[in-house]
């Protein structure tokens, strides 16, 4: 709107330029006519009333004192050419002119000869000012050319370019006008158009698979933005739809993951479990002296094997279960020194910035993440000829940062999105629910947890837990 209103506005005033100029065009092209009707008249009358021959010799007496009289009387100067375009006479008394003027230019004389009105208009300019001459033959009584009659006139333009002025000066402040309403118009058109775009992108930008969705509700919208509003909440509603077959599809496919997964662990301790049993009903006497001891020995190795398949039991049972948090002010630092009280590896180490930041966590939880964390970095370490891993807690604004770092094998790209799956893992034993449940413990407080490794050079866990619980 902003835009048209100017472009018209410059346009009307080139258009109004354009207008003013032809019509002095005009002006001066019709003044300069009845000026040299008006002398011709004169020069005629004088003609028919002299005494003397109609001749281009006797122009110059004929015309000796009446030339004045016509020039005053019709405010008009001229001068008398002959017909090879030599001054004869001038109304002016003293004719200063530059020696050309004196004798007409043969181009002249050639454009009034070829003229079938025959008569020429000069146009050129002086001094700044635009100039017109006009040649006109000047005729006997039987209309044989005689003569040529120059009638000089200078084009005074400042009334128009005064008129000119006004108007343009009018017709900016019009347009100025014009300009400021249209920027008002476009300025409360815009934001009333643009609100219910601003509420669209608003929700849009909100829209996430992992919650509800709200829909849309403006009063009295546009036919477009009712359009745009229906498209969005059709949207949402089949967002939803989606989203639950998603979520089920994948809660079955965890749940068949995860029943894959406990069916192979308990598969390892049953096979040599078997295997046991076999080997003692096949070589067992009553009467062996040694028998007691075999029986023992049966005996320790199926308690292993019960013990390890307790062990997967417990592993599924904590990580099934949302941790139960019961939140306290603790000594982070305190507590992850505790933690890692139970490690006796020579290469772990520990370092804090202060002696005492306070958060409200839950000890139990806080210790699991401490102790799953630094677990997964000494499995990384086994093959290092000098292994170190590094625990350290630090205060970042509102945030606990806690960071435990290896030079251990590292891990390969091609895994970096599969990390903290629970069924996944890239030890040769495991279960791959540690850094699964490190993850949902620290997200359950609105925490982070991350990783960033190379491979052969080692991985550093950065995790932030929140200082107060929100």
């Amino acid at each position: 709107m902003i835009v048209l209103v100017m472009i018209s506005s410059i346009l009307i005033a080139g258009i109004t330029f354009y207008q003013f100029r032809e019509q002095t065009k005009d002006y001066h092209r019709l003044r300069l006519s009845k000026k040299e009707e008006q002398v011709k008249q004169s020069v005629n009358y004088t003609l028919k009333n002299t005494t003397y021959p109609q001749t281009t010799e006797y122009l110059g007496r004929i015309f000796q004192y009446e030339i004045y009289q016509i020039s005053d009387v019709l405010s008009a100067p001229f001068n008398i050419y002959d017909l090879d375009g030599q001054l004869i006479k001038s109304s002016r008394p003293k004719f200063e002119v530059d020696v050309n003027s004196n004798c007409l230019d043969a181009e002249i004389l050639n454009n009034l000869e070829s003229s079938a009105e025959k008569r020429y208009v000069q146009r050129n300019s002086a001094v700044g000012d635009q100039y017109q001459a006009s040649y006109t033959y000047i005729t006997d009584k039987r209309f044989k050319p005689i003569g040529i009659l120059n009638l000089p006139y200078y084009e005074d333009n400042t009334f128009y370019d005064k008129e000119l002025r006004e108007f343009l000066m009018r017709l900016g402040t019009v347009c100025l006008l014009m300009l400021m309403l249209a920027i008002g118009l476009a300025y409360f058109i815009s934001k009333y158009i643009t609100r219910s775009l601003a509420t669209v992108s608003n929700m849009m930008y909100k829209t996430d698979l992992s919650k509800r969705n709200e829909k849309i509700f403006i009063k009295d919208p546009s036919s477009e933005i009712g359009k745009l509003v229906d498209a969005y909440n059709g949207m949402i509603d089949e967002l939803e739809q989606s989203a639950a077959k998603l979520a089920r599809s994948e809660r079955e496919q965890a749940w068949r993951e995860m029943a894959r997964q406990v069916a192979h662990e308990i598969k390892n301790p049953l096979t040599p479990m078997r295997l046991s049993v076999q080997s003692f009903e096949r070589k067992f006497d009553p009467n062996d002296p040694d028998i007691h001891k075999k029986v023992a020995e049966y005996s320790k190795t199926l308690i292993q094997q019960i013990d390890t398949m307790s062990n997967i039991a417990s592993a599924f049972s904590n990580f099934a279960k949302m941790p139960a948090q019961k939140n306290e002010t603790l000594n982070v630092v305190e507590i992850v020194k505790l933690a890692l009280d139970i490690f006796t590896e020579d290469y772990i180490h520990f370092l804090a910035e202060e002696e005492i930041i306070i958060a409200k966590l839950d000890r139990t939880q806080l210790i699991r993440v401490v102790t799953n964390l630094v677990k997964n970095a000494i499995q990384a370490v086994p093959d290092v000829a000098s292994p170190r891993i590094l625990v350290s807690v630090a205060s970042a604004g509102a945030f606990v940062k806690l960071s435990v770092a290896d030079n251990g094998i590292g891990i390969q790209e091609e895994f970096a999105d599969k990390i903290f799956e629970p069924k996944f893992t890239t030890k040769s034993s495991g279960m791959g629910l540690g850094l699964g449940m490190v993850k949902n413990i620290v997200e359950t407080y609105k925490g982070t947890i991350n990783f960033s490794s190379q491979p052969n050079k080692g991985t550093v866990f950065t995790v932030l837990f929140p200082k107060e619980k929100s």
